[in-house]
Protein backbone atom coordinates (compact mmCIF):
# COMPACT_ATOMS: atom_id res chain seq x y z
CA UNK A 1 0.00 0.00 0.00
CA UNK A 2 1.44 3.50 -1.23
CA UNK A 3 2.20 5.83 1.40
CA UNK A 4 -0.37 8.36 0.43
CA UNK A 5 -2.82 6.08 0.85
CA UNK A 6 -1.95 5.09 4.43
CA UNK A 7 -1.67 8.49 5.25
CA UNK A 8 -5.48 9.07 4.11
CA UNK A 9 -6.34 6.04 6.31
CA UNK A 10 -4.83 7.33 9.65
CA UNK A 11 -5.80 10.96 9.19
CA UNK A 12 -9.29 9.74 8.36
CA UNK A 13 -9.77 7.20 10.94
CA UNK A 14 -8.53 9.43 13.63
CA UNK A 15 -10.93 12.07 12.33
CA UNK A 16 -13.82 9.24 12.40
CA UNK A 17 -12.78 8.61 16.13
CA UNK A 18 -13.04 12.44 17.03
CA UNK A 19 -16.07 12.97 15.45
CA UNK A 20 -17.81 9.77 17.50
CA UNK A 21 -16.45 10.73 20.35
CA UNK A 22 -18.10 14.46 20.22
CA UNK A 23 -21.28 12.34 18.98
CA UNK A 24 -21.37 10.04 22.18
CA UNK A 25 -20.21 12.52 24.65
CA UNK A 26 -22.61 15.34 23.53
CA UNK A 27 -23.08 18.15 26.07
CA UNK A 28 -26.38 18.83 27.00
CA UNK A 29 -26.40 21.36 29.29
CA UNK A 30 -24.33 24.51 30.51
CA UNK A 31 -22.18 22.39 33.38
CA UNK A 32 -21.57 19.91 30.77
CA UNK A 33 -20.43 21.94 27.81
CA UNK A 34 -18.17 24.26 30.42
CA UNK A 35 -16.73 21.74 32.56
CA UNK A 36 -17.74 18.50 31.54
CA UNK A 37 -19.85 18.49 35.07
CA UNK A 38 -16.86 18.10 36.55
CA UNK A 39 -16.79 14.37 36.22
CA UNK A 40 -13.51 13.63 34.60
CA UNK A 41 -11.30 10.89 36.06
CA UNK A 42 -7.79 12.71 37.62
CA UNK A 43 -5.53 10.43 34.70
CA UNK A 44 -8.12 10.95 31.87
CA UNK A 45 -7.79 14.47 32.58
CA UNK A 46 -3.89 14.64 32.67
CA UNK A 47 -4.17 13.08 29.65
CA UNK A 48 -6.77 15.45 28.30
CA UNK A 49 -4.20 18.63 29.77
CA UNK A 50 -1.57 17.29 28.03
CA UNK A 51 -2.84 16.52 24.78
CA UNK A 52 -4.17 20.48 25.32
CA UNK A 53 -1.21 21.73 26.40
CA UNK A 54 0.92 19.62 23.60
CA UNK A 55 -0.53 21.97 21.31
CA UNK A 56 1.00 22.23 17.40
CA UNK A 57 3.80 24.60 18.74
CA UNK A 58 4.94 21.46 21.13
CA UNK A 59 4.78 18.83 18.57
CA UNK A 60 5.31 20.85 15.11
CA UNK A 61 7.29 23.89 15.92
CA UNK A 62 9.10 23.03 19.42
CA UNK A 63 11.92 20.79 18.39
CA UNK A 64 12.00 22.82 14.51
CA UNK A 65 12.98 25.89 16.54
CA UNK A 66 15.33 23.80 18.81
CA UNK A 67 16.92 22.90 15.28
CA UNK A 68 17.37 25.41 13.97
CA UNK A 69 19.02 27.95 16.88
CA UNK A 70 20.24 25.04 19.48
CA UNK A 71 20.80 25.48 22.66
CA UNK A 72 18.49 28.79 22.78
CA UNK A 73 15.60 27.07 21.85
CA UNK A 74 15.78 25.16 25.30
CA UNK A 75 13.85 28.40 26.73
CA UNK A 76 10.90 26.74 25.74
CA UNK A 77 11.47 23.40 27.28
CA UNK A 78 12.48 25.08 30.46
CA UNK A 79 9.66 27.57 30.72
CA UNK A 80 6.85 25.51 29.26
CA UNK A 81 7.33 22.48 31.44
CA UNK A 82 8.44 24.84 35.07
CA UNK A 83 5.46 26.67 34.20
CA UNK A 84 2.99 23.26 35.15
CA UNK A 85 4.87 22.84 38.42
CA UNK A 86 3.90 26.55 38.87
CA UNK A 87 0.38 25.48 38.12
CA UNK A 88 0.11 22.38 39.77
CA UNK A 89 1.79 23.91 43.25
CA UNK A 90 0.15 27.83 43.64
CA UNK A 91 -2.95 27.44 40.84
CA UNK A 92 -4.81 24.88 40.51
CA UNK A 93 -6.17 23.49 43.88
CA UNK A 94 -7.01 26.77 44.90
CA UNK A 95 -8.80 27.60 41.87
CA UNK A 96 -11.08 24.15 41.38
CA UNK A 97 -12.11 24.93 45.36
CA UNK A 98 -13.29 28.26 44.25
CA UNK A 99 -15.35 26.43 42.15
CA UNK A 100 -16.38 28.44 39.19
CA UNK A 101 -16.61 27.86 35.36
CA UNK A 102 -14.12 30.13 34.02
CA UNK A 103 -11.20 32.55 34.49
CA UNK A 104 -13.37 35.58 34.16
CA UNK A 105 -16.10 34.48 36.41
CA UNK A 106 -13.33 33.83 39.25
CA UNK A 107 -11.57 37.40 38.68
CA UNK A 108 -15.05 38.94 38.48
CA UNK A 109 -16.36 37.55 42.27
CA UNK A 110 -12.94 37.47 43.87
CA UNK A 111 -12.49 41.12 42.95
CA UNK A 112 -16.32 42.03 43.34
CA UNK A 113 -16.35 43.24 39.81
CA UNK A 114 -18.17 43.43 36.62
CA UNK A 115 -15.51 45.44 35.02
CA UNK A 116 -12.90 43.51 36.83
CA UNK A 117 -14.63 40.15 34.90
CA UNK A 118 -15.04 42.27 31.42
CA UNK A 119 -11.50 43.20 31.23
CA UNK A 120 -10.46 39.53 32.03
CA UNK A 121 -12.76 38.54 29.42
CA UNK A 122 -10.53 40.51 26.67
CA UNK A 123 -7.57 39.28 28.43
CA UNK A 124 -8.66 35.89 27.50
CA UNK A 125 -9.41 36.80 23.36
CA UNK A 126 -6.41 38.24 23.19
CA UNK A 127 -4.43 35.59 24.44
CA UNK A 128 -6.62 33.33 23.13
CA UNK A 129 -6.72 34.53 19.46
CA UNK A 130 -3.16 34.82 19.67
CA UNK A 131 -2.61 31.17 20.42
CA UNK A 132 -5.19 29.76 18.06
CA UNK A 133 -3.45 31.56 15.38
CA UNK A 134 -0.43 29.17 15.83
CA UNK A 135 -2.64 25.86 16.30
CA UNK A 136 -4.81 26.94 12.56
CA UNK A 137 -1.31 27.12 10.84
CA UNK A 138 -0.24 23.99 11.96
CA UNK A 139 -2.97 22.80 10.57
CA UNK A 140 -2.73 24.30 7.58
CA UNK A 141 1.07 22.71 7.21
CA UNK A 142 0.36 19.43 7.95
CA UNK A 143 -2.96 19.55 5.70
CA UNK A 144 -0.10 21.47 2.84
CA UNK A 145 1.95 18.07 2.76
CA UNK A 146 -0.02 15.10 3.57
CA UNK A 147 -3.33 15.81 1.66
CA UNK A 148 -2.06 17.61 -1.32
CA UNK A 149 -3.46 20.62 -0.70
CA UNK A 150 -2.77 24.39 -0.16
CA UNK A 151 -2.02 25.63 3.52
CA UNK A 152 -5.25 27.56 3.38
CA UNK A 153 -7.69 25.04 1.84
CA UNK A 154 -6.13 22.79 5.05
CA UNK A 155 -6.91 25.80 7.57
CA UNK A 156 -10.27 25.74 6.42
CA UNK A 157 -10.57 21.99 6.80
CA UNK A 158 -9.65 21.78 9.91
CA UNK A 159 -11.76 24.39 10.91
CA UNK A 160 -14.74 22.36 9.59
CA UNK A 161 -13.69 19.74 11.67
CA UNK A 162 -12.65 21.35 15.14
CA UNK A 163 -16.41 22.97 14.58
CA UNK A 164 -18.24 19.49 14.81
CA UNK A 165 -16.40 18.47 17.85
CA UNK A 166 -15.62 21.46 19.58
CA UNK A 167 -19.70 23.12 18.75
CA UNK A 168 -21.22 20.25 19.67
CA UNK A 169 -19.39 18.43 22.69
CA UNK A 170 -17.94 21.27 24.32
CA UNK A 171 -15.81 20.42 27.05
CA UNK A 172 -17.33 16.62 27.71
CA UNK A 173 -16.83 15.72 24.25
CA UNK A 174 -13.61 17.67 23.86
CA UNK A 175 -11.75 16.19 27.24
CA UNK A 176 -12.39 12.66 25.72
CA UNK A 177 -11.38 13.61 22.15
CA UNK A 178 -8.23 14.87 23.56
CA UNK A 179 -7.33 11.92 25.78
CA UNK A 180 -7.46 9.69 22.00
CA UNK A 181 -5.51 12.89 20.63
CA UNK A 182 -3.30 12.26 23.11
CA UNK A 183 -2.37 8.13 22.29
CA UNK A 184 -2.34 9.46 18.51
CA UNK A 185 0.29 12.31 18.97
CA UNK A 186 2.32 10.14 21.85
CA UNK A 187 2.64 7.22 19.53
CA UNK A 188 3.45 9.92 16.34
CA UNK A 189 5.73 11.48 18.39
CA UNK A 190 7.89 8.67 20.30
CA UNK A 191 7.59 5.86 16.95
CA UNK A 192 9.85 7.88 14.80
CA UNK A 193 12.22 9.24 17.25
CA UNK A 194 13.20 5.38 18.38
CA UNK A 195 13.06 4.56 14.71
CA UNK A 196 15.91 7.56 13.88
CA UNK A 197 17.56 6.84 17.25
CA UNK A 198 18.69 3.46 16.77
CA UNK A 199 19.12 4.35 12.77
CA UNK A 200 21.89 6.72 13.57
CA UNK A 201 23.18 5.81 17.04
CA UNK A 202 22.14 2.56 17.67
CA UNK A 203 20.16 3.11 20.92
CA UNK A 204 16.29 2.85 20.60
CA UNK A 205 16.03 5.43 23.54
CA UNK A 206 16.08 8.87 22.15
CA UNK A 207 16.96 10.77 25.21
CA UNK A 208 19.75 8.73 25.61
CA UNK A 209 20.41 8.41 21.93
CA UNK A 210 21.13 12.43 21.55
CA UNK A 211 24.05 12.02 24.03
CA UNK A 212 25.55 9.11 22.16
CA UNK A 213 28.36 8.70 19.70
CA UNK A 214 27.02 8.12 15.65
CA UNK A 215 26.95 4.59 15.00
CA UNK A 216 30.02 3.33 13.36
CA UNK A 217 32.13 5.77 14.84
CA UNK A 218 33.06 7.76 18.22
CA UNK A 219 32.06 10.69 17.25
CA UNK A 220 29.29 11.82 19.49
CA UNK A 221 25.94 13.05 18.09
CA UNK A 222 26.57 16.51 19.11
CA UNK A 223 29.85 17.07 18.16
CA UNK A 224 29.00 16.23 14.60
CA UNK A 225 26.54 18.46 14.57
CA UNK A 226 28.63 21.05 15.89
CA UNK A 227 31.05 20.44 12.99
CA UNK A 228 28.36 20.05 10.58
CA UNK A 229 26.66 23.95 12.02
CA UNK A 230 30.56 25.86 11.45
CA UNK A 231 31.16 24.29 7.89
CA UNK A 232 27.88 25.54 6.63
CA UNK A 233 28.70 29.27 8.61
CA UNK A 234 26.13 28.48 11.07
CA UNK A 235 27.33 29.16 14.99
CA UNK A 236 27.84 26.13 17.07
CA UNK A 237 24.87 24.03 17.80
CA UNK A 238 25.31 23.53 21.50
CA UNK A 239 26.38 27.30 21.82
CA UNK A 240 23.68 30.48 22.65
CA UNK A 241 23.06 33.78 20.91
CA UNK A 242 21.02 35.08 23.39
CA UNK A 243 21.85 37.13 25.88
CA UNK A 244 21.39 35.70 29.51
CA UNK A 245 18.98 38.47 30.53
CA UNK A 246 16.67 37.39 27.08
CA UNK A 247 17.01 33.93 28.33
CA UNK A 248 15.72 34.38 31.80
CA UNK A 249 12.97 36.67 30.51
CA UNK A 250 11.84 34.23 27.37
CA UNK A 251 11.78 31.22 30.16
CA UNK A 252 9.81 33.27 32.72
CA UNK A 253 7.16 34.41 30.28
CA UNK A 254 7.03 31.07 29.21
CA UNK A 255 6.54 29.95 32.82
CA UNK A 256 4.11 32.32 34.56
CA UNK A 257 2.37 32.51 31.40
CA UNK A 258 1.52 28.56 31.62
CA UNK A 259 0.42 29.29 34.87
CA UNK A 260 -2.19 31.95 33.27
CA UNK A 261 -3.44 30.24 30.60
CA UNK A 262 -7.18 29.61 30.48
CA UNK A 263 -7.27 27.29 28.44
CA UNK A 264 -5.07 25.04 30.62
CA UNK A 265 -6.84 26.84 33.92
CA UNK A 266 -10.08 25.28 32.88
CA UNK A 267 -9.05 21.75 32.51
CA UNK A 268 -8.71 21.66 36.31
CA UNK A 269 -12.57 22.82 37.03
CA UNK A 270 -13.52 19.41 35.04
CA UNK A 271 -12.29 17.12 37.87
CA UNK A 272 -15.01 16.09 41.46
CA UNK A 273 -12.38 17.20 44.14
CA UNK A 274 -9.77 19.75 44.62
CA UNK A 275 -7.35 16.78 45.45
CA UNK A 276 -8.14 15.42 42.18
CA UNK A 277 -6.89 19.14 40.82
CA UNK A 278 -3.80 18.44 41.98
CA UNK A 279 -3.52 14.64 40.64
CA UNK A 280 -4.50 16.15 37.33
CA UNK A 281 -1.22 18.22 37.03
CA UNK A 282 0.99 15.90 38.00
CA UNK A 283 -0.37 13.08 35.12
CA UNK A 284 -0.30 15.71 32.99
CA UNK A 285 3.18 16.88 33.68
CA UNK A 286 4.22 13.49 33.70
CA UNK A 287 2.51 13.04 30.11
CA UNK A 288 3.91 15.98 29.00
CA UNK A 289 7.55 15.09 30.01
CA UNK A 290 7.30 12.05 27.60
CA UNK A 291 7.31 14.22 24.30
CA UNK A 292 9.33 17.39 26.30
CA UNK A 293 12.67 15.05 26.92
CA UNK A 294 12.56 13.48 23.78
CA UNK A 295 12.32 16.99 21.62
CA UNK A 296 15.89 17.57 21.97
CA UNK A 297 16.93 14.42 20.70
CA UNK A 298 14.05 14.51 17.88
CA UNK A 299 15.57 18.49 16.74
CA UNK A 300 18.85 17.02 16.56
CA UNK A 301 18.44 13.91 14.38
CA UNK A 302 16.36 16.15 11.72
CA UNK A 303 18.81 18.69 11.88
CA UNK A 304 22.31 16.29 11.03
CA UNK A 305 19.80 14.87 8.33
CA UNK A 306 18.79 17.42 6.68
CA UNK A 307 22.06 19.00 6.34
CA UNK A 308 23.75 15.34 5.32
CA UNK A 309 20.47 14.83 2.31
CA UNK A 310 20.67 18.30 1.07
CA UNK A 311 23.99 20.46 1.15
CA UNK A 312 25.56 20.32 -2.15
CA UNK A 313 23.47 17.86 -3.05
CA UNK A 314 22.49 17.56 -6.77
CA UNK A 315 18.87 18.15 -7.02
CA UNK A 316 17.90 15.78 -9.81
CA UNK A 317 18.98 12.99 -7.27
CA UNK A 318 17.00 14.30 -4.15
CA UNK A 319 14.54 11.90 -2.56
CA UNK A 320 11.33 12.33 -3.31
CA UNK A 321 10.21 14.29 0.23
CA UNK A 322 12.30 17.18 -1.17
CA UNK A 323 9.79 17.65 -4.07
CA UNK A 324 6.73 17.00 -1.59
CA UNK A 325 7.65 19.23 0.42
CA UNK A 326 8.67 21.57 -2.27
CA UNK A 327 4.79 21.50 -3.23
CA UNK A 328 3.66 22.92 -0.33
CA UNK A 329 5.84 26.18 -0.20
CA UNK A 330 7.61 24.95 2.89
CA UNK A 331 11.06 24.70 1.42
CA UNK A 332 12.70 26.07 -1.53
CA UNK A 333 15.78 26.39 -3.53
CA UNK A 334 17.11 28.83 -5.77
CA UNK A 335 19.65 27.63 -8.21
CA UNK A 336 21.82 31.14 -7.49
CA UNK A 337 24.95 29.73 -9.73
CA UNK A 338 24.00 27.45 -11.98
CA UNK A 339 25.81 24.03 -10.86
CA UNK A 340 22.57 22.34 -10.51
CA UNK A 341 23.69 21.30 -6.53
CA UNK A 342 22.27 22.75 -3.30
CA UNK A 343 24.71 25.09 -1.62
CA UNK A 344 23.00 25.62 2.03
CA UNK A 345 24.49 28.14 4.20
CA UNK A 346 24.25 30.64 6.63
CA UNK A 347 21.95 33.18 5.54
CA UNK A 348 18.37 34.08 4.04
CA UNK A 349 18.11 33.10 0.23
CA UNK A 350 15.19 35.25 -0.70
CA UNK A 351 13.69 38.46 0.17
CA UNK A 352 10.96 37.53 2.02
CA UNK A 353 9.32 34.24 2.11
CA UNK A 354 8.98 31.71 -0.66
CA UNK A 355 6.23 32.55 -3.30
CA UNK A 356 6.10 30.13 -6.65
CA UNK A 357 4.05 31.09 -10.01
CA UNK A 358 1.34 29.27 -11.36
CA UNK A 359 1.49 25.97 -13.29
CA UNK A 360 4.93 24.54 -10.93
CA UNK A 361 7.01 26.41 -13.44
CA UNK A 362 10.95 25.01 -12.85
CA UNK A 363 14.23 26.45 -13.64
CA UNK A 364 17.12 25.23 -15.79
CA UNK A 365 17.92 22.37 -12.61
CA UNK A 366 14.90 21.23 -12.13
CA UNK A 367 13.73 23.92 -9.30
CA UNK A 368 10.36 25.05 -8.73
CA UNK A 369 11.02 28.93 -9.34
CA UNK A 370 10.96 31.42 -6.45
CA UNK A 371 9.27 34.44 -7.47
CA UNK A 372 11.27 37.07 -4.73
CA UNK A 373 14.34 37.93 -5.89
CA UNK A 374 17.59 36.82 -4.23
CA UNK A 375 19.73 37.85 -1.73
CA UNK A 376 23.49 38.52 -2.21
CA UNK A 377 24.54 35.83 -0.28
CA UNK A 378 25.76 32.27 -1.23
CA UNK A 379 22.48 30.56 0.39
CA UNK A 380 20.13 28.78 -1.79
CA UNK A 381 17.67 27.14 0.46
CA UNK A 382 14.71 27.93 2.50
CA UNK A 383 13.43 25.90 4.99
CA UNK A 384 10.24 26.17 6.75
CA UNK A 385 11.50 25.32 10.27
CA UNK A 386 7.60 24.41 11.32
CA UNK A 387 8.15 21.34 8.71
CA UNK A 388 11.15 19.74 10.84
CA UNK A 389 9.48 17.22 12.66
CA UNK A 390 6.73 16.63 10.14
CA UNK A 391 9.54 15.74 7.12
CA UNK A 392 11.76 14.25 9.26
CA UNK A 393 10.54 10.00 8.73
CA UNK A 394 10.87 11.17 5.22
CA UNK A 395 14.14 12.47 5.56
CA UNK A 396 15.03 9.64 7.17
CA UNK A 397 13.39 7.30 4.76
CA UNK A 398 10.85 5.27 7.18
CA UNK A 399 8.21 3.17 6.02
CA UNK A 400 5.11 4.57 5.00
CA UNK A 401 3.39 3.78 8.23
CA UNK A 402 5.27 5.98 9.95
CA UNK A 403 5.04 9.29 8.19
CA UNK A 404 1.00 8.69 7.99
CA UNK A 405 1.34 8.22 11.55
CA UNK A 406 3.00 11.71 11.99
CA UNK A 407 0.56 13.40 9.67
CA UNK A 408 -2.45 12.26 12.10
CA UNK A 409 -0.28 13.07 15.18
CA UNK A 410 0.69 16.60 14.14
CA UNK A 411 -3.16 17.42 13.12
CA UNK A 412 -3.90 15.18 16.37
CA UNK A 413 -1.52 18.19 18.84
CA UNK A 414 -3.38 21.34 16.60
CA UNK A 415 -6.73 20.17 16.49
CA UNK A 416 -7.06 19.24 20.39
CA UNK A 417 -5.39 22.38 21.57
CA UNK A 418 -7.54 25.01 18.38
CA UNK A 419 -10.73 22.65 20.27
CA UNK A 420 -9.75 23.97 24.11
CA UNK A 421 -8.73 27.55 23.30
CA UNK A 422 -12.11 27.87 21.10
CA UNK A 423 -14.51 26.43 24.39
CA UNK A 424 -12.78 29.23 26.49
CA UNK A 425 -13.58 32.07 23.56
CA UNK A 426 -16.72 31.09 23.37
CA UNK A 427 -17.73 30.17 27.47
CA UNK A 428 -16.02 33.78 28.32
CA UNK A 429 -18.69 35.51 25.52
CA UNK A 430 -21.77 33.64 26.21
CA UNK A 431 -21.23 33.20 30.75
CA UNK A 432 -18.95 36.28 31.41
CA UNK A 433 -20.36 38.13 29.12
CA UNK A 434 -23.46 37.45 27.98
CA UNK A 435 -24.56 35.93 30.57
CA UNK A 436 -23.18 37.54 33.16
CA UNK A 437 -23.51 40.82 32.08
CA UNK A 438 -26.06 41.79 28.78
CA UNK A 439 -28.40 39.55 29.11
CA UNK A 440 -28.52 38.12 32.61
CA UNK A 441 -32.31 36.45 32.28
CA UNK A 442 -31.44 34.32 29.27
CA UNK A 443 -32.54 30.33 30.47
CA UNK A 444 -30.01 27.57 30.06
CA UNK A 445 -30.82 26.41 26.67
CA UNK A 446 -30.60 29.79 25.43
CA UNK A 447 -27.01 30.36 27.09
CA UNK A 448 -26.07 27.04 25.27
CA UNK A 449 -27.08 28.15 21.99
CA UNK A 450 -24.69 31.36 22.56
CA UNK A 451 -21.76 29.47 23.22
CA UNK A 452 -21.70 27.36 20.28
CA UNK A 453 -22.48 30.56 18.42
CA UNK A 454 -20.23 31.96 19.87
CA UNK A 455 -17.27 28.94 19.26
CA UNK A 456 -18.53 29.15 15.44
CA UNK A 457 -17.92 32.71 15.29
CA UNK A 458 -14.35 32.13 17.37
CA UNK A 459 -13.37 29.51 14.41
CA UNK A 460 -14.15 31.68 11.39
CA UNK A 461 -11.76 34.57 13.50
CA UNK A 462 -9.56 31.39 14.22
CA UNK A 463 -9.42 30.39 10.47
CA UNK A 464 -8.50 34.00 9.38
CA UNK A 465 -5.07 34.23 11.93
CA UNK A 466 -4.39 30.77 10.75
CA UNK A 467 -3.84 31.87 6.81
CA UNK A 468 -2.57 35.55 7.99
CA UNK A 469 -0.23 34.21 10.51
CA UNK A 470 1.92 37.08 12.66
CA UNK A 471 4.89 34.11 12.83
CA UNK A 472 5.64 31.01 12.79
CA UNK A 473 3.89 28.76 14.92
CA UNK A 474 5.95 28.29 18.33
CA UNK A 475 6.99 32.44 18.02
CA UNK A 476 3.45 33.23 17.81
CA UNK A 477 2.27 30.91 20.69
CA UNK A 478 5.49 32.73 22.88
CA UNK A 479 3.07 35.88 22.23
CA UNK A 480 0.05 34.51 23.85
CA UNK A 481 1.89 33.36 26.78
CA UNK A 482 3.71 36.54 27.25
CA UNK A 483 0.17 38.16 27.05
CA UNK A 484 -1.00 35.67 29.45
CA UNK A 485 2.13 36.43 31.85
CA UNK A 486 1.35 40.03 32.04
CA UNK A 487 -2.44 39.87 32.62
CA UNK A 488 -3.54 37.08 34.06
CA UNK A 489 -1.19 35.79 36.25
CA UNK A 490 -0.48 38.59 38.87
CA UNK A 491 -4.29 38.92 39.38
CA UNK A 492 -4.96 35.04 40.00
CA UNK A 493 -1.75 34.58 42.51
CA UNK A 494 -2.87 37.81 44.26
CA UNK A 495 -6.16 36.92 44.57
CA UNK A 496 -5.34 33.66 45.87
CA UNK A 497 -2.46 34.67 48.33
CA UNK A 498 -3.25 38.65 48.83
CA UNK A 499 -6.61 39.27 50.71
CA UNK A 500 -5.96 42.30 50.96
CA UNK A 501 -5.76 43.11 46.73
CA UNK A 502 -8.87 45.18 45.51
CA UNK A 503 -10.54 45.63 42.61
CA UNK A 504 -9.32 49.01 41.70
CA UNK A 505 -5.59 46.84 42.02
CA UNK A 506 -6.23 44.07 39.64
CA UNK A 507 -7.92 46.29 37.42
CA UNK A 508 -5.48 48.52 36.62
CA UNK A 509 -2.72 46.01 36.53
CA UNK A 510 -4.20 43.69 34.18
CA UNK A 511 -4.81 46.52 31.60
CA UNK A 512 -1.35 48.17 32.42
CA UNK A 513 0.16 44.75 31.92
CA UNK A 514 -2.15 43.92 28.50
CA UNK A 515 -1.36 47.27 27.21
CA UNK A 516 2.20 47.33 27.32
CA UNK A 517 3.05 43.92 26.01
CA UNK A 518 0.50 43.89 23.61
CA UNK A 519 2.09 47.44 22.32
CA UNK A 520 5.97 46.39 22.42
CA UNK A 521 5.21 43.44 20.61
CA UNK A 522 3.08 45.05 17.67
CA UNK A 523 5.34 47.83 17.39
CA UNK A 524 8.21 45.39 16.83
CA UNK A 525 6.49 42.51 14.97
CA UNK A 526 4.15 44.54 12.69
CA UNK A 527 4.61 48.37 12.85
CA UNK A 528 8.80 48.80 12.71
CA UNK A 529 9.73 44.84 12.09
CA UNK A 530 13.26 46.38 10.81
CA UNK A 531 13.83 47.76 14.54
CA UNK A 532 13.71 44.37 15.81
CA UNK A 533 17.08 43.90 17.20
CA UNK A 534 18.47 43.76 20.67
CA UNK A 535 20.01 46.98 20.08
CA UNK A 536 16.32 48.53 20.13
CA UNK A 537 14.84 46.19 22.50
CA UNK A 538 14.05 47.80 26.18
CA UNK A 539 17.32 46.61 28.38
CA UNK A 540 17.61 44.03 25.81
CA UNK A 541 14.51 41.79 26.08
CA UNK A 542 12.73 40.78 23.04
CA UNK A 543 9.13 40.58 22.56
CA UNK A 544 9.43 36.83 23.32
CA UNK A 545 10.09 37.67 26.88
CA UNK A 546 8.35 41.10 27.33
CA UNK A 547 5.62 39.41 28.78
CA UNK A 548 7.47 38.93 31.55
CA UNK A 549 8.54 42.65 32.20
CA UNK A 550 4.75 43.03 31.81
CA UNK A 551 3.96 40.67 34.98
CA UNK A 552 6.49 42.95 37.30
CA UNK A 553 5.17 46.12 35.97
CA UNK A 554 1.49 44.31 36.67
CA UNK A 555 2.44 43.52 39.55
CA UNK A 556 3.88 47.27 40.97
CA UNK A 557 0.68 48.80 39.38
CA UNK A 558 -1.28 46.61 41.16
CA UNK A 559 0.30 46.99 44.61
CA UNK A 560 0.54 50.61 44.54
CA UNK A 561 -3.14 50.99 43.42
CA UNK A 562 -4.25 48.95 46.04
CA UNK A 563 -2.65 50.74 48.51
CA UNK A 564 -4.05 53.79 48.02
CA UNK A 565 -7.73 52.57 47.44
CA UNK A 566 -10.64 51.09 49.48
CA UNK A 567 -9.87 47.12 50.87
CA UNK A 568 -11.83 44.95 49.80
CA UNK A 569 -15.01 43.89 51.70
CA UNK A 570 -14.68 41.69 54.83
CA UNK A 571 -16.78 38.52 53.03
CA UNK A 572 -14.56 38.89 50.17
CA UNK A 573 -11.63 38.42 52.87
CA UNK A 574 -13.10 35.75 54.04
CA UNK A 575 -13.69 34.13 51.24
CA UNK A 576 -10.38 34.19 49.71
CA UNK A 577 -8.88 32.63 53.37
CA UNK A 578 -11.91 29.65 52.49
CA UNK A 579 -9.81 29.14 48.93
CA UNK A 580 -6.55 28.84 50.29
CA UNK A 581 -6.63 27.17 53.52
CA UNK A 582 -7.56 23.70 53.87
CA UNK A 583 -10.48 22.03 55.46
CA UNK A 584 -9.75 21.05 59.27
CA UNK A 585 -6.57 23.17 59.92
CA UNK A 586 -8.51 25.59 61.80
CA UNK A 587 -9.60 29.08 61.72
CA UNK A 588 -7.03 31.55 60.21
CA UNK A 589 -5.06 33.37 62.02
CA UNK A 590 -6.21 37.23 62.42
CA UNK A 591 -4.03 39.70 60.97
CA UNK A 592 -2.05 41.95 63.26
Amino acid sequence: MDTQTLIYMFVGASFALYIGIAIWSRAGSTSEYYVASGGVHPIANGMATGADWMSAASFISMAGIISFVGRDGAVYLMGWTGGYVLLAMCLAPYLRKFGKFTVPEFVGERYYSQTARVVAVICVIFISFTYVAGQMRGVGIVFSRYLEVDINTGVFIGMAIVFVYAVLGGMKGITYTQVAQYCVMIFAYMIPAIYISIMMTGNPIPQIGFGSTVSGSDVYLLDKLNGLSQELGFSQYTSGTKSTVDVFFITVALMVGTAGLPHVIVRFFTVPKVSDARLSAGYALLFIAILYTTAPAVASFARVNLIETVSNAEYQKLPTWFANWEKSGLIAWQDKNGDGKIQYVAGAPFNGAPAFAEGDVRGNSGERVVTNESTANGNELYVDRDIMVLANPEIAQLPGWVIALIAAGGLAAALSTAAGLLLVISTSISHDLLKSNLAPNINEKQELLAARLAAAAAIMVAGYFGINPPGFVAQVVAFAFGLAAASFFPAILMGIFNKKMNKEGAIAGMLVGLIFTFAYIVYFKFVNPAANTPDNWLFGVSPEGIGTFGMILNFVVSYAVSKVTPPPPEHIQHLVDDIRIPRGAGAPVADH
